[in-house]
């Protein structure tokens, strides 16, 4: 008898617990397909590839135009800077270096055409641990670039959520 109760009971409270998890507004992130702006235009550092991945990200994940000169956009996102900080974050005993901390930070900020400030400058910054071992110093190097080119990665995905989140002026 206790066994017939016990199965219904386990279904009945499955399925309890999937309507309180979907009652509670969790949802997968997805992806973003509009952002508040017809036309942008990115304004980037020279000689850094920050800029040309943004531009790449917007035309293949948005329907938002990207122009070629500032005045022709409704919006213009400036990268006023993007750097790349490494640290060292444990030595051995014997002072040898053990692990390096690797910062990503980029700074932006969106303005009009004609400059007025819609979004303050505002910083990303991120974080990612390097071991190191001296045996493998050329490894390492190949490790540490592509741990920035993944941060860089992350950092557009960061700004293009942003801009996803802003309200439209009037």
């Amino acid at each position: 008898m206790y066994k017939l109760l016990k199965l219904p009971l386990q279904r009945l409270l499955i399925i309890t617990l999937l309507c309180l998890l979907a009652a509670c507004g969790f949802k997968l992130r997805g992806q973003i397909s509009t952002l508040p702006f017809e036309s942008l235009y990115v304004s980037a550092p020279v000689g850094h590839t920050i800029g040309p991945d943004l531009e790449r990200a917007i035309t293949a994940s948005t329907t938002t135009k990207l122009v070629k000169n500032a005045e022709e956009a409704e919006a213009v996102l400036q990268v006023l800077g993007a750097v790349n900080e490494r640290n060292i974050l444990s030595l051995s005993g014997g002072g040898r270096v053990r692990e390096f901390q690797l910062i990503f930070r980029v700074r932006t900020r969106l303005v009009d055409n004609q400059g007025k400030e819609i979004v303050p400058a505002s910083d990303i910054s991120l974080l990612r641990i390097l071991p190191f071992l001296d045996a493998q110093i050329l490894a390492k190097e190949a490790e540490e670039k592509m741990l920035y080119r993944d941060m860089q990665a992350d950092a557009v995905q960061q700004i293009i959520w942003r801009l996803s989140a802003i309200k439209k002026p009037q």
